[in-house]
């Protein structure tokens, strides 16, 4: 592979982890230091629902060692509130933010909802514009009619990652097809599941082996075309994220850390 395949979960703060993955009597307050010693890399919801303060942000890259990078969803009211129109001023905001972590910010997650449609691809055409280059961006449609050329061809010429996403909402054939052709000189991948049935985090509740052999094999491929591959799983997919990772890791001939090690490293208790 020509381009470093790092793979995370979707959050962290999950206190069903604790025992299966978190070492026994972990702190919330610790939940991050100790995952970075798992993981390389994590997506982070809660920016999503508001623009995290700095403290936060400086506190996040404190938490983690160097070479770990954080994923960002771009606030709703930028995706969600406000379609993409009119909001040059809270991605510049957004944006300066995130930038406090440093070489740690990895990508800015462009999460748009099903009721963002084809019809407003000339919003989407001026938003891109407003993109700086030196942050990484991916986008995530949740409609099918997104995945033409044009649009395709618009994300490749701003270096915008299309967000390769096994979900309800295109199928996985589909996007591991897409995964032949990157919009992007790295690429962004994510595991959410079918739907949100699952709500035991604590361990692997559906056999998905056969789905991420799949992958596997579509990611070894992808990673010889761009420089870095980011992918992250969600609890909703398997049951526990975090052995989903360990999964993907070894079929890819990774070596993962096991949770035993962890307790191994840890220093606070």
């Amino acid at each position: 592979m020509s381009g470093a395949v790092l793979l995370g979960t979707q959050g962290w703060n999950y206190s069903a982890w604790v025992g299966p993955f978190y070492p026994a009597r972990t702190r919330p307050a610790d939940y991050l230091q100790v995952y970075a010693r798992a993981f390389r890399t994590v997506e982070v919801d809660s920016t999503f629902y508001a623009v995290p303060p700095e403290k936060t942000v400086r506190g996040w890259a404190e938490r983690v060692p160097d070479g770990f990078v954080f994923a960002l969803k771009m606030p709703r009211e930028i995706t969600h509130d406000r379609q993409l129109s009119g909001c040059a001023d809270l991605v510049s905001a957004f944006v300066e933010r995130v930038r406090l972590l440093g070489p740690k910010l990895g990508t800015v997650l462009i999460q748009l909802g099903p009721d963002f449609g084809i019809e407003k691809r000339e919003v989407l055409a001026a938003f891109v514009t407003l993109l700086p280059l030196d942050v990484r961006f991916a986008i995530e449609f949740r409609r099918p009619a997104w995945l033409e050329p044009g649009v395709l061809g618009l994300l490749r010429s701003h270096n915008v990652a299309l967000a390769l996403t096994d979900g309800p909402w295109v199928s996985r054939e589909r996007m591991i097809a897409l995964a032949a052709s990157p919009t992007a000189d790295f690429a962004y991948v994510r595991w959410v599941g079918p739907d949100r049935r699952i709500e035991e985090f604590s361990r692997v509740v559906v056999d998905r082996q056969h789905e991420l052999g799949m992958w596997a094999i579509a990611l070894a491929a992808l990673a010889a075309r761009v420089t870095a591959v980011h992918g992250y799983f969600n609890n909703h997919f398997q049951g526990h994220s975090p052995a989903s990772v360990r999964a993907m890791q070894t079929l890819l001939g990774q070596q993962p850390v096991a949770p035993s090690a962890l307790a191994d490293q840890t220093e606070l208790f």
